[in-house]
């Protein structure tokens, strides 16, 4: 056995007492000939062809003859997840036949009804050319559509096709050698099916289905296994095998490395990461003194039960048997074991924890680390064993190898147990690797941060406080802090580098505003950001930099609402690179990184003359005091692309300064692309500052100026839609607020105000404007006349002022578009003793006449109906009391002499019988029964009229529609009298 095995005791190995008698019985009879678990059950093999089926509670709780013929079981499969049994029994020959062995598949599910044993799906008897040899090895893929035998002459005989539904299978020996087949095991990938074939002497495999199929096998190793040997990893699906040596491992690809562990093997198995070994006792002939001493006669029979795991060279667990492991199998989440004594072993893993907690005891954490990843222990507690472990070498002094273990726990540890532990001065160096590691994986506070600042400065090594601060990639620590020391100790070039080189633009402006006071400096570092960037800078310090830049600042603003902002680009001068002094080295590598962010313009007070372009690359030197440099004209800058802000955005930082604010309101008037609610913005917000402006000084030159600009807004300020660019209630509060009154009268006429218009004259006793405003918009707003022959005779004065003239027209207007009944001009005119009978009496008579000649027609009209009326119920009665004499000689219908039989109607129409329709004369069908034809049209025009008027008599909404639209309402209420829809509903 190898010396690097570290023996441990991670399983807890106890016996199952069977309480049933019957099942420990079976057990103790040693009867078992084979054993296989699946779907939370085992199930045994006898050599007398039973199967018993055993549950958890180690009863047997179903057993059925599988074999009539009484042979042994020598193989079982239980497909996982299913009610399907494979098994293979050797049937006992017969005389001089030698009957071959026989595969049988049994669906537990499915008990037959007579006898209430499974159902046997599918019966194939293995061919192996008629010799008589066992079966030394089985297999069989998950869906049974294959299975591998191999016997002990030497022969693999391979089953193929669907032994489930039994629709035949085809059996070929694909293999045939002098030695002894010792395993099978099938390979299953998604294309190929590999067999691996374990002799002797030898590791083969043979493709089965896929590419390569039916090429002969290959040996992979001339070196073969004893019978128990071979096993299959389900996790990996690698073939494991043991030999005396060591473990070996085989793949598609070929042999693994091997594991060495030297020991005699029995029989194997996989379980979890571990391989389960039995080993037979030591030779006769071998001295063995302590076990002798120990055993006593009985030391030759001793059999070693071994659990291994080969990964990580642990001897799991390891016990001495007095009689042979028979069988190895596992299930429930446990390993079990069955002797020849008919004993039974379940072996069960202790926890994580514990299996832990005996390598610590051992101070054996490296292994403990490689046990928690193996066992899939998540990175925070894996973190526990490294800190265990930094925290035992920094016991012994080790504090190198215990800063190490430390970094590794750094994720989870808490850095405050780990910095007591390394103040001292003496392990500053430790100090600063953890700080620096705590920034590389960004686990830093700003109190991290400066601790490592102290260090570096405590040990005055600049060097590494430069490439901490000009560390490539990613940040790793709190910038803020960084910046704010430098800061405080007045390297604002310092500071100002950290914040260009991160990215924190509104920190470079910040410390050029606040520290250094270059406002110049600020708005040009802000022009040379891309739009986006510019535009955060510029809104946070927009006030300060209008405050102090006044017209650059505003210029600035116009180009970016206008959409015309382009980033200023400096291209360096060809001048001769003078010498520079450095400081410390740190400009040094500012103006390096500096000309490697060719998007970010450098700050003032920076210098970087000293700094030698890469040979491969242009150098982009940025401008500094004392540089000479050139800028770029706008127009040769392509546009970037970006959205301008809604302009209101900025009108904030206008306060206080109205003239910079009205050129900024002019430039963004002039852009054609800004949006309806933009324009309502600007128009309104620019007509106010007018009017500011308006008022601003006193003198009415400057007043008019002003007025006439916010006038020319007004009228010319329209968009394209159909509203207005400034609202017209906005307009007015302006205008009253600044007592603008054109502006007032201007929207109201836009909005369509007239009548407040009109109103407004009448209201200031203004008669020739109200005279105007009757002509300029009475065509428009008819219900000015009725307002104007209010006022015109609410007082002598106006009426005078207006004029006879003037109030005959707007009588003759209202007469001719019946804007006011003849009342209603009465009622109004004699509310003051203004207007004489005399200005009216042409406007009544043309009324009363007309009223006249209206009254003698609906007369005439009345007459007539009466007269209609009675000629028709005259006619009615006649038909109803007096004979009628027909006296028709020919036939309407078709214009022949009237024969008997004929036909009459008291429409005076006669017709040959045979002339009407269905020979009774009524109608063509359509009509009603007993009907003229030559009425039938007419009468079914009347019924449909009625009907009509039947329906929309109960359709009041009708009725109140027309009367609403009706100029003449008491014409509308007759005429839906007389169609009946104020009829009493069934009267007849």
């Amino acid at each position: 056995m190898a010396l690097t095995w570290r023996s441990f005791d991670f399983f807890d190995a106890t016996q199952i007492k069977i309480a049933d008698d019957e099942t420990r019985a079976f057990f103790e009879s040693n009867d078992i000939s084979s054993v296989c678990s699946g779907s939370e059950s085992l199930f045994f093999g006898s050599y007398d062809g039973q199967v018993r089926i055993v549950a958890a509670s180690w009863k047997v709780v179903r057993s059925f003859q599988a074999y009539e013929s009484g042979g042994p079981i020598t193989h079982m499969r239980q497909v996982e997840g299913t009610s399907l049994l494979v098994t293979v029994a050797e049937e006992p020959s017969s005389g001089d036949a030698n009957n071959a062995p026989v595969l049988k598949v049994w669906a537990l599910d499915k008990p037959v009804k007579k006898t209430g044993i499974p159902t046997c799906l599918s019966t194939v008897a293995i061919n192996n050319g008629k010799k008589p040899f066992p079966i030394s090895a089985f297999t069989a893929t998950e869906d049974l559509s294959q299975v591998a035998v191999g016997f002990a002459n030497g022969a693999v005989t391979v089953i193929r096709g669907d032994l489930i539904n039994d629709l035949g299978t085809k059996q070929r020996i694909i293999y045939e050698s002098d030695e002894p087949i010792t395993g099978v095991e099938l390979h299953v990938d998604a294309s190929l099916t590999t067999l691996f074939i374990a002799t002797t002497a030898r590791i083969l495999k043979l493709v089965v289905t896929g590419k390569g199929h039916g090429q002969p096998p290959k040996t992979v190793e001339d070196n073969g296994c004893g019978v128990g040997c071979m096993a299959v990893d389900k996790k990996t699906g690698d073939i494991v095998v043991a030999r005396d040596d060591a473990i070996y491992s085989y793949t598609l690809e070929g042999r693994g490395p091997p594991t060495a562990y030297e020991a005699p093997k029995k029989l194997i198995s996989v379980y979890q990461d571990y391989i389960a070994l039995v080993s037979p006792p030591a030779p006769a002939g071998e001295s063995d003194t302590m076990r002798r001493r120990f055993w006593g006669t009985t030391a030759d029979s001793i059999y070693t039960f071994t659990l291994i795991h080969p990964e990580l060279r642990i001897i799991a667990h390891s016990e001495s048997v007095l009689t042979d492991v028979q069988h190895i199998f596992q299930i429930w989440g446990d390993l079990y074991t069955i002797t020849q004594d008919g004993k039974v072993y379940r072996y069960h893993e202790k926890t994580l924890p514990q299996r832990l907690e005996m390598l610590y005891q051992r101070n054996l954490y490296t292994l403990a680390a490689e046990l928690a990843q193996k066992s899939g222990m998540d990175a925070q507690q894996q973190n526990v064993i490294y800190r265990k472990y930094g925290d035992y070498l920094y016991q012994k002094g080790n504090y190198d190898e215990a800063m190490t273990q430390y970094i590794k726990a750094i994720d989870s540890t808490e850095p405050s147990q780990v910095i007591r532990k390394f103040l001292d001065t003496q392990r500053i160096h430790n100090l600063i690797e953890y700080l620096e590691e705590l920034h590389e994986h960004h686990k830093a506070t700003s109190d991290h941060t400066t601790l490592l600042l102290n260090c570096y400065a405590k040990l005055k090594d600049i060097d590494k406080l430069e490439a901490f601060i000009k560390s490539p990639g990613d940040l790793k620590f709190d910038l803020d802090t960084a910046i704010s020391m430098c800061r405080q100790g007045g390297y604002y070039n310092q500071a100002a580098y950290l914040a260009k080189k991160h990215g924190e633009n509104d920190l470079v402006v910040d410390i050029l505003i606040e520290d250094s006071k270059a406002y110049d400096g600020a708005l040009d570092f802000i022009c040379h950001l891309e739009p986006e960037t510019a535009y955060t800078c510029l809104m946070k310090y927009a006030r300060v930099l209008i405050e102090h830049c006044r017209e650059a600042a505003t210029q600035v603003f116009i180009d970016y609402y206008t959409g015309k902002y382009r980033p200023k680009i400096d291209v360096p001068a060809p001048a001769e690179v003078a010498p520079v002094v450095t400081n410390g080295g740190f400009v040094t590598g500012a103006a390096t990184a500096v000309q490697n962010l060719s998007s970010l313009l450098p700050l003032p007070y920076m210098n970087t003359a000293a700094v030698a372009p890469a040979p491969q690359q242009p150098a982009v030197r940025p401008t500094t005091i004392g540089d000479t440099s050139l800028v770029l004209s706008p127009d040769a800058v392509p546009a970037p692309k970006y959205t301008p802000p809604r302009p209101r955005t900025a009108f904030s930082s206008f306060i206080d300064h109205p003239d910079q604010f009205i050129k900024f309101l002019e430039a963004c008037v002039r852009e054609e692309s800004l949006s309806e609610a933009d324009k309502s913005d600007i128009y309104t917000t620019l007509f106010e500052m007018y009017l500011h402006k308006s008022n601003e000084k006193k003198g009415e030159a400057h007043r008019e100026e002003w007025e006439k600009k916010a006038k020319s807004l007004i009228e010319d300020g329209k968009t394209t839609g159909p509203k207005p660019a400034i609202e017209n209630s906005n307009v007015l509060l302006l205008s009253h607020l600044s007592d603008f009154r054109a502006g007032t009268t201007l929207v109201k006429e836009q909005s369509g105000l007239l009548f407040d218009i009109f109103r407004s004259y009448t209201s200031a006793k203004d008669t020739r404007g109200a005279v105007r405003a009757l002509e300029k918009y009475g065509p428009n707003e008819p219900q000015l006349y009725p307002a104007a022959l209010a006022y015109f005779t609410s007082d002598p004065r106006i009426l005078e002022e207006a004029g006879p003239e003037e109030l005959t027209r707007v009588l003759d207007k209202i007469d001719r578009d019946g804007l006011m009944a003849p009342l209603q001009v009465v009622q109004t005119l004699s509310k003051n003793a203004v207007a004489t009978m005399g200005m009216i009496k042409p406007y009544l008579s043309r009324r009363i006449d007309q009223e006249r000649k209206d009254i003698a027609e609906n007369r005439r009209d009345v007459a007539a109906f009466r007269t209609e009326t009675e000629q028709r119920r005259q006619e009615i009665a006649d038909l109803g009391s007096k004979p009628v004499v027909f006296q028709k000689t020919r036939c309407d219908q078709c214009g022949g002499a009237l024969e008997l039989p004929a036909v009459h109607f008291l429409c005076k129409h006669s017709f040959h019988q045979r002339c009407l329709r269905g020979g009774t004369g009524f109608g063509d069908g359509d009509g009603v029964e007993g009907e003229c034809p030559k009425c039938a049209r007419d009468n079914a025009t009347i019924r449909a009229l009625k009907k009509g008027q039947a329906e929309n008599a109960e359709r009041h909404e009708l009725f109140k529609d027309d009367l609403e639209r009706s100029e003449d309402r008491f014409r509308t209420v007759a005429e839906w009298f007389g169609r009946g829809v104020m009829s009493v509903p069934g009267a007849e």
